[in-house]
């Protein structure tokens, strides 16, 4: 079946659409011997597909994986680093992060800890990343002081961040002590470093900031055992079957991607 080539990259789990098309335009993929251009189609049942000289076979498409992971503060959410700190695939073992191609959907900044989801389906990823469109995000966090309702209001309304206001979110204060104040907030956006950054701009300082669930998958489930820092879990076939629901769900009602 003839496909574009970043789609075929990402469904054989070498990486995420993006970071294929990254691949491809720093020149390091070949179609038949050949520089892969974006646009460029290809049938890997009858084509050559290389990525930095590797030929890519039809038959060792990899298994998908879907893992939640409760990343610890100073690890980095991405696949590898220049500044050599750890990553999110050094907390999972070999056999699910050599050769599979999983990824980290989105990111988790090196100083937040807490859900974080890990596949290498690369279609899920695109949808679930697009900048348009997120799944609700539950966060803890702990600020220096105690911010005033009217504050907190201005939050829940959204505020004007790098000139574009923010969604709507919701913020409910859980308690107040030690000069601290710690909220529960629910994101449906996910900007970088959003949640500092708004606390920033309201005249206050996050001393820690947790994300506790990513829609329904939380790291706390009911009745069963938290998911403990630094360590995984596979998701069972209904959260992927909820996920997949989700990101189809969004596509439909608020418009297609181009795939």
């Amino acid at each position: 079946m003839v496909e574009r080539v970043q789609k075929i990259l990402s469904q054989w789990g070498v990486a995420s659409r993006r970071r294929a098309e990254d691949m491809i335009m720093a020149g390091r993929v070949k179609l038949n011997g050949k520089i892969v251009t974006l646009g460029d189609k290809a049938d890997p049942s009858c084509d050559r597909l290389e990525v930095d000289g590797k030929l890519i076979q039809p038959d060792q498409r990899p298994q998908l994986i879907y893992i939640l992971l409760n990343k610890p503060v100073g690890v980095v959410s991405t696949c590898d680093d220049p500044e050599n700190r750890s990553i999110v695939l050094d907390l999972l073992p070999k056999k699910l992060t050599q050769g599979t191609g999983i990824h980290p959907v989105g990111r988790l900044d090196f100083n937040s800890s807490g859900a974080l989801l890990l596949t290498n389906d690369g279609d899920l990823t695109l949808k679930l990343t697009h900048p348009r469109y997120h799944l609700p995000k539950t966060y803890e966090v702990s600020l220096k002081g105690y911010p005033p309702e009217k504050t907190l209001q201005q939050w829940r309304e959204g505020v004007m961040l790098m000139g574009k206001k923010t969604l709507p979110a919701e913020v409910e204060v859980i308690s107040r002590s030690d000069q601290k104040t710690h909220l529960k907030v629910i994101l449906t956006e996910g900007r970088n470093r959003q949640i500092r950054r708004i606390v920033e701009q309201l005249g206050f300082r996050v001393l820690r900031l947790h994300r506790t669930a990513i829609d329904k998958l939380t790291i706390y489930p009911a009745n069963k055992n938290s998911l403990r820092r630094g360590h995984y879990r596979l998701l069972t076939p209904s959260e992927i079957d909820f996920l997949k629901h989700r990101a189809n769900l969004i596509i439909e009602t608020k418009g297609k991607l181009k795939m």
